[in-house]
């Protein structure tokens, strides 16, 4: 596979991480609170705990997270670095949006002023 593939699958799997609520409230909570173990993650969460470690899984496999013994518990810790990629890639969009909201107001300033 070429550098551009595995690129490509480490990028779908970082918009697949992200496309969950669950996964981005996971990473919200840790980049406010900083790292947690998974009980106080979990005690976030109307659901089981296998269920919110399958979603820890999935941020860990992207790359979104970071896991770490400490005795019997596992610390997630976030790691934003991934995210770059994903703000390198809404930057056009962010531009063109800018760019249309630029000319709509231009096109209202022309407008006259309804008086009536």
């Amino acid at each position: 596979m070429t550098a551009t593939g595995v690129r490509d699958q480490a990028e779908d799997r970082i918009f697949a991480a992200l496309a969950n609520t669950t996964r981005r409230e996971v990473l919200r909570l840790l980049r406010e609170d900083g790292p947690q173990p998974v009980q106080a993650l979990a005690d976030h969460f109307d659901m089981r705990r296998p269920s919110l470690s399958e979603h820890l899984k999935v941020l860990r496999e992207a790359g979104l997270v970071s896991e770490e013994r400490s005795g019997r518990q596992r610390i997630y810790r976030l790691e934003a670095a991934p995210l770059a990629g994903v703000s390198d890639w809404l930057h056009p969009y962010e531009r063109f949006w800018r760019d249309r909201l630029k000319g709509l107001g231009e096109l209202l300033n022309r407008m006259p002023d309804d008086e009536a």
